[in-house]
């Protein structure tokens, strides 16, 4: 059995102890449904309250819904609920790998550099459960901790896909590389296409922010430069759209 070395990482911003708030339908059912999950407590209308079936050791808040909004980012959609919750435990990245590859997954990894704004981390973690993907893999120095406007924004994907947050990306996409993924750095100054590069191996994808990019040391640390096949036209996708698209095509592929 092929072992693979474990990076263990500090306590990072967004540990255990430092609870938010989350809310929406979605993201607090998903909440309730993950048993690794502590919720500490429950505010909600009778109507929202009504329609759940929550465990007695949760303490309960009936609230109107002007008393909800208080509790919540400004003009957050609540939906009635609204839940305080405790971080998820952190995720290290070997024990990860080593889970997939011991299953013999072939399922992608989504790999994050510097990409900061909570909804769109929402929206790629969204894509990743849609795509079965394995993680997204992040750095602690450069995103943003659980929030309510990420689970809001994954719509329950923060509590399905795993989220690993490491020290030094450059050091992790070394260690992916020991599992035997295929490292692929998505950008558009390339000829390379991405369909071009799937061959049935795993797959890490390495997406950029938005404004600058893939830093110069992540990308060194790709084995390929490859691009989506979109019309010049448009210069570049949002970040969760590419992701989306990315995710797509290994799908695809493996099919």
């Amino acid at each position: 059995m092929r072992q693979i070395s474990r990076h263990r990482r500090p306590q990072g911003q967004a540990q255990r102890g430092q609870a938010t708030r989350f809310w929406g339908r979605h993201a607090v059912l998903a909440a309730l449904a993950n048993p690794e999950r502590t919720v500490k407590r429950i505010w909600g209308t009778r109507e929202a309250l009504g329609q759940l079936d929550l465990p007695p050791v949760i303490p309960i808040s009936y609230a109107e819904v002007t008393d909800l909004a208080r509790l919540v980012a400004r003009d957050a959609p609540h939906q009635g609920l609204v839940i305080e919750v405790d971080p998820l435990e952190d995720i290290y990245l070997g024990d990860l790998l080593q889970q997939e590859v011991d299953a013999d997954s072939k399922r992608p990894l989504i790999v994050l550099d510097q990409v900061t704004d909570p909804q769109n981390i929402g929206a790629v973690l969204r894509s990743a459960a849609a795509f079965d993907a394995a993680a997204i893999i992040t750095q602690d120095r450069h995103s943003p901790p659980e929030s309510g406007v990420i689970a809001r924004s994954a719509s329950g994907a923060l509590e399905i896909v795993p989220w690993v947050r490491v020290v030094n990306l450059s050091r992790a996409l070394e260690e992916i590389a020991e599992a035997q993924y295929w490292r692929i750095g998505l950008m558009g100054d390339t000829d390379t296409t991405l369909g071009s590069t799937l061959d049935g191996s795993r797959v890490a994808l390495v997406l950029g922010s938005e404004g600058d990019g893939m830093r110069h040391n992540v990308m060194e640390h790709c084995d390929v430069l490859a691009k989506l096949p979109i019309s010049p036209r448009m210069e570049s996708l949002n970040i969760s759209n590419a992701a989306a698209i990315a995710l797509y095509a290994v799908a695809t592929a493996k099919s």
